[in-house]
């Protein structure tokens, strides 16, 4: 049963001299489980007495236990910001701050900070510049890393929870303000992800992957301000929602970045994040998240859609913003649903392996290894010094490129995505890939991996002192250049240069932002 707030509350809030500070007007803001009042330098916010399945604000003792919470832990990002929580109490009739009387309501009393320093106005203004991206990547890194792990929440269970709950929620508006094919495609691409990669899930609450985090992370809750970095309005109410994998966490963000055109900012930040977190493999579950969060707020504006009090250009602009939601939620999901070849080619010694093992890592993706496969193919052979000769000769290549294929094949075939790591020197070998790739419906990149002469001659003779799967040597260099085929071939975005000489964790970074422009809408 939701016992209902006094029903002088919000009229006396609204009144200046209520205050016992200095106040001229006050500012009412509201959404679907809270009502802010914005009273001179301070801010009063109050819990509406709502149940709504994810968060329980029924009775005034759970009200006043989630503000108590509320204050706690946005005080994890922020400094005298959060000042406590306040009781509205009433005697003889009278309604007070702090008063003598019985309390009826709680609200949570913060230092108002100016709206010119949230990331959204400063976005809007065209002044936040990559050092303010690199402070806030720090700062955040910083708190997940220092953050508690989960213990009971967080992995398969918990994702597949938030998820089906979303979509039940979301299901009565599908038809009247999301389009059902949308919705449709959504939950289908969702569901289908988690019975897939089940295990990956599983793996990164194992490792430590799953905080408790701020879980509401958006632009108008991170402030730029002249003290330092300021992030506010973390969820207070649900533990579920609060405790996921980092990889969730920062895609609210970058969803929020991506929702107002910043497309850029958001990669940027996205990378710049995952360098300092040090943790690449979000790179394989981004997508996901990234179409859970912006499920997340498409469903919360069809709540606030639901508000009898809503004014025509209200109503008109959260109609607006369910349609831009929606459109956010199915690019990504076409993303993460439609398995990606990613060919790691080049020149003997131009690091392709290096990168392919961290490709593989970081996206989630299977590696698959000609070099292995060579090996498995003709394990007693001999493998022959000279150029195309013994299991190198061109008809062993084309039974290690088709093994190769063929793996591949099985793979896509499962919506996995597949990393093939082999020179690709010539423009019929790239062929069959393409043609692999059209065939089961996947996205295709290339990837020359490059680097200067002198480099590849002194990798090639470290070959020569030890051991390596490769059997290229520096005595087949320059009959492999003569017979290499550079990939003109392949149009961009699908073709993609990485120099093997810059750090790896900046070009994995790089790749991966780069080979998602391959879709369309990307």
């Amino acid at each position: 049963m939701v016992e209902n707030q006094h029903p002088d509350l919000e009229r006396v809030m609204m009144q200046p001299e209520f205050y016992p500070h200095p106040v001229d007007r006050v500012e009412r803001v509201e959404t679907h489980i809270s009502i802010v009042f914005l009273a001179g330098e301070s801010v009063y916010k109050i819990k509406k007495p709502v149940s709504l399945g994810f968060l329980d604000f029924s009775t005034l003792e759970k009200r006043r236990r989630f503000c108590r919470e509320e204050v706690r832990l946005n005080r994890r990002l922020t400094e005298d910001i959060y000042e406590g929580v306040i009781a509205v109490t009433e005697s003889n009739g009278r309604l007070t701050l702090n008063g003598d009387g019985n309390p009826v309501e709680y609200a949570v009393k913060m230092r108002r900070l100016p709206d010119r320093y949230t990331m959204g106005r400063l976005l809007a203004k065209n002044t936040l510049d990559a050092a303010d991206l690199q402070r806030l990547a720090a700062t955040l890194a910083e708190f997940y890393r220092t953050a508690p792990r989960a213990e009971r929440v967080g992995g398969w269970e918990t994702v597949h929870q938030n998820c089906e709950e979303n979509f039940i929620q979301m299901k009565p508006f599908a038809g009247r303000i999301i389009a059902p094919s949308r919705f449709e495609l959504i939950r289908t691409a969702t569901t289908g992800f988690l019975e897939r990669r089940h295990l990956l899930f599983e793996e990164r609450l194992q490792e430590g992957s799953v905080r408790e985090g701020h879980g509401d992370l958006r632009s108008e809750h991170v402030y730029f301000t002249p003290d330092g970095i300021q992030i506010i309005d973390c969820i207070e109410f649900n533990e579920r929602m609060r405790y996921n994998d980092v990889a969730s966490d920062i895609a609210f963000l970058t969803m929020d970045l991506d929702y107002q055109g910043a497309f850029h900012i958001s990669e940027e930040l996205l990378g710049a994040f995952v360098a300092r977190f040090d943790d690449f493999r979000i790179f394989s579950l981004i997508d996901f998240y990234l179409c859970y969060r912006a499920c997340v707020r498409l469903k919360v504006t069809c709540f606030r859609l639901q508000q009898e009090s809503l004014e025509t250009d209200q109503r008109r602009f959260l109609l607006e913003r369910t349609r831009t939601f929606a459109a956010l939620a199915c690019r990504y999901a076409k993303r993460f649903v439609r398995p990606t070849v990613y060919v790691v080619m080049g020149m003997i010694a131009a690091g392709k392996s290096t990168v392919a093992r961290a490709l593989a890592d970081a996206f989630g993706a299977e590696l698959l290894s000609s070099d292995r496969i060579r090996k498995e193919l003709f394990e007693k052979a001999a493998p022959g010094g000279d150029f195309e000769q013994g299991i190198y000769r061109r008809e062993a290549r084309a039974r290690v490129y088709a093994r190769m294929l063929l793996a591949a094949q099985e793979r896509l075939k499962d919506h996995r995505s597949v990393i093939l790591d082999a020179t690709y020197s010539r423009q019929k070998q790239r062929a069959e890939a393409v043609r692999l790739a059209a065939d089961n419906g996947a996205a295709i990149v290339f990837i020359e991996c490059t680097c200067p002469d002198e480099v590849l001659r002194s990798r090639l003779k470290e070959r020569e002192k030890g051991k390596s799967i490769s059997d290229a040597r520096l005595s087949l260099l320059e009959d492999f250049r003569k017979n290499y085929e550079p990939p003109e071939e392949i149009p961009p975005p699908a073709r993609l240069h990485a120099d093997t000489t810059r750090p790896l964790d900046r070009l994995v970074s790089e790749l991966f932002i780069a080979s998602r422009r391959i879709y369309p809408g990307g």
